[in-house]
């Protein structure tokens, strides 16, 4: 088994998550480089970023890693240039179309890209790219006992509508003006986030009782998230890397309503994956209650909604935890890459 240790920062829920798994966490003196008010950050963040350099030099020293995993950020920067002066390999992925700025700068130095749409290797050249696929958590809901779990009834459409960290005022707005007409079609799953939540309690609280159970806010679902994956028939959320691989891995039709900031990163996502059949694209700024139940149709329609289904399954790459790992295994033991015909076959779980 090998021993991993993570080296972070000082900005993130890193302490909060990584020592609890029981997985050994250093920080480097970095914060980041997204400090937007005036304040003494401006000045203090890139001096943290320069002096994390010596640092992760003097760490990879100490601990002599066989190999190095980085998802990018801006921890990623002194420590590929520390590991590229120390001679450490190392692997890099990226999950968004649009790279962010740190993977544009350290991708040349990493000794093997790993990305989840193949359109990044145009924006990353790089002598060993393969397409992996995004790394999700084991999905083993079973969907029966998944859609048990939601109150879910036989023959019942289940949808799910989630909106991550950002932005979900505009969708949890959208779920609330079109609750009586979506609660009489369909079940709704509704991760609303905390601020949202008390409104849509007053929401469901004031449905007709008979369309009350039908309708299921929860502020966050964490864990429970698997579950409601498995259980809906429909879901709608944003355009982040995990969100799509993991309804890809249920076979999960989308209805993607892109974060309409941070560059334009979500928007070329969904973008990519909507021209698999698996989902269709809806604006932020054109998303609103009318457009979801229009959205909601698509549950109504058998035929659309098989075919989108297959689509997603035909995306997924449920299994690309493993096909990074043996990237990273490769690397260590300095052993021959693997093709992309054998990371194809165990991202899809098929094995080498």
């Amino acid at each position: 088994m090998p021993e991993l240790v993570w080296l972070g920062g000082h900005r993130g829920l890193e302490q909060a998550i990584v020592p609890p798994a029981g997985i050994p966490l250093t920080r480097l003196l970095l914060r980041s480089l997204r400090s937007a008010a005036r304040d003494v950050h401006l000045v203090l963040d890139p001096i943290r970023l320069g002096l994390s350099v010596p640092q992760a030099l003097i760490l990879l020293v100490i601990r002599r890693p066989a190999a190095i995993f980085t998802t990018g950020g801006y921890v990623a920067i002194p420590t590929l240039l520390a590991a590229q002066v120390l001679r450490i390999p190392s692997v890099l992925w990226e999950g968004n179309v649009v790279p962010g700025r740190s993977v544009r700068f350290v991708a040349k130095r990493a000794s093997v890209l790993a990305v989840t749409f193949p359109e990044t290797a145009e924006a990353l050249p790089h002598d060993r790219t393969l397409v992996t696929g995004t790394p999700i958590r084991a999905l083993d809901a079973d969907p029966d006992e998944a859609r048990a779990r939601f109150g879910g009834r036989p023959g019942e459409r289940i949808l799910l509508v989630f909106g991550g960290s950002q932005a979900v005022r505009r969708i949890n707005a959208a779920v609330l003006g079109a609750l009586p007409r979506l609660t009489e079609r369909v079940r709704v799953i509704h991760v609303t986030g905390d601020d949202g939540y008390a409104a849509a309690c007053i929401a469901r609280d004031a449905l007709p009782p008979e369309l009350r159970d039908r309708y299921r806010p929860f502020p966050f679902l964490h864990e429970d998230m698997t579950a409601a994956l498995a259980a809906a028939d429909l879901a709608v959320g944003r355009a982040g890397s995990s969100t799509l691989a993991e309804a890809a891995a249920f076979a999960l039709p989308m209805a993607i309503v892109p974060y309409p900031h941070a560059a334009g990163h979500q928007r070329r996502n969904a973008e990519a994956y909507a021209a698999s059949g698996a989902a269709l694209v809806v604006e932020d700024a054109d998303f609103d209650a009318d457009r979801l139940v229009e959205v909601a149709g698509l549950l109504a329609d058998p035929s659309a909604h098989a075919r989108m289904s297959a689509a997603a399954r035909d995306a997924a790459r449920a299994h690309a935890a493993d096909a990074v790992a043996e990237l990273v295994m490769a690397v260590a033991t300095r052993s021959s890459l693997p093709s992309q015909a054998s990371v194809d076959a165990i991202a899809r779980g098929g094995g080498r």
